[in-house]
């Protein structure tokens, strides 16, 4: 099935800025700050569509964890999709797409995965999945680095931040952050 997917990407995570997994000034990054890494990303497609079926005005937002120490790192996610299932399918890597097939979750081992189907609302920097899921960052970080990150693509530099709030109260998650990194970008996937 092919596939296009074009729209803002917005993510935290519990490391400090400029999160090590980064690409910054053209040096690959590495381990997780603190071992064990956790957060949220979100796309919110502006533009799509997976064989016929429309995909814009539809959204995701994935909570995740995993432990830079256990074997192959597995992700335990939760993807909440706002639109037709398809767009889960993309995210998770099930249809392809030459980028889609580098993104951490999908090349790696997962240990557990939940689709959930959810309502999210966006806003300027923010991502919200009614009461469980807040995501909101739009502090820029100060640095003269060009800073990538592998989800939307190191293809261009995007914007590092300090998140404003993260606070998912969602099982299997339960955790609130504050000023830790995060980072936005344009993304465009296809398939």
């Amino acid at each position: 099935m092919s596939f296009h997917i074009a729209g803002a990407y917005l993510e935290a995570c519990n490391c400090d800025a400029i999160c090590p997994c980064r690409t910054i000034d053209g040096m690959t990054g590495g381990r997780s700050t603190h071992g064990v890494c956790f957060g949220a990303l979100s796309w919110r497609i502006q533009e799509g569509e997976a064989q016929g079926v429309p995909l814009s005005g539809t959204g995701a937002l994935m909570t995740y964890s995993y432990d830079d120490d256990e074997p192959g790192s597995p992700w335990t996610l939760v993807l909440h999709v706002d639109g037709p299932d398809v767009l889960g399918e993309i995210l998770l890597g099930r249809l392809g797409g030459d980028h889609v097939l580098t993104l951490p979750w999908v090349r790696k081992p997962t240990a557990s995965v939940e689709v959930r189907k959810a309502r999210i609302e966006y806003g300027d920097g923010e991502a919200r999945v009614g009461d469980a899921i807040t995501l909101r960052a739009t502090t820029p970080y100060e640095t003269d680095s060009a800073v990538s990150c592998i989800v939307p693509g190191h293809d261009r530099p995007g914007t590092e931040l300090i998140n404003d709030e993260v606070a998912v109260h969602d099982p299997p998650f339960d955790f609130e952050l504050r000023e830790t990194c995060a980072f936005r970008r344009e993304f465009d996937y296809t398939g």
